[in-house]
C-alpha cells in the first residue's frame, strides 16, 4: 500500500510541475518555435535598431545570428550554460534590478516563458 501511495505522490507531483511549467514537458525546445515569438512578444521593441535598448547596448535580436552576436559589451547567450548566460541573467532580474528585462513589463516575463529560454541555452542554443 506503500508503494501505491508513493507512486501516485509522484504522479500527481510530475503532473504539477508539467502544469506548472510546460517547457518542463518540451523535449528539444526550437529556436523558430519556441524562442523566436517569445522575442518576437517581448524584445523587439526596444532590441532592434532603432529601439532603446539596441541603442544602449547594441542588441539586435531580430534573428539567431544577432541575438548569438551579441552586445557591444560581448555575448549574451552561452550556449549550453544558463546560468551564466547574460540573457537568462536579466530575465530572471539576476542582475542589478534596473536591468531586468523585460523593461517596464510588471511582475516580468512569465517563469514559464522563463524556462522555455532557459531549457533552449542547457540544450545548445541551436538555430533550429
Amino acid at each position: 500500500m506503500k508503494n501505491h501511495n508513493l507512486l501516485g505522490g509522484f504522479v500527481l507531483a510530475a503532473s504539477f510541475l508539467v502544469t506548472a511549467f510546460p517547457a518542463l514537458a518540451l523535449g528539444d525546445v526550437s529556436y523558430t518555435n519556441d524562442v523566436k515569438p517569445i522575442i518576437h512578444d517581448y524584445c523587439l521593441n526596444c532590441h532592434e535598431p532603432g529601439g532603446k535598448g539596441y541603442e544602449k547596448s547594441g542588441l539586435d535580436m531580430r534573428t539567431y545570428q544577432s541575438l548569438m552576436k551579441g552586445t557591444n559589451f560581448g555575448a549574451v547567450i552561452n550556449p549550453g550554460d544558463s546560468y551564466t548566460s547574460v540573457l537568462i541573467q536579466l530575465v530572471e532580474g539576476r542582475a542589478h534590478p534596473s536591468l531586468k528585462m523585460p523593461y517596464g513589463l510588471e511582475g516580468g516575463l512569465a517563469k514559464d516563458k522563463i524556462e522555455i529560454l532557459k531549457k533552449w541555452v542547457k540544450q545548445g542554443a541551436k538555430n533550429n
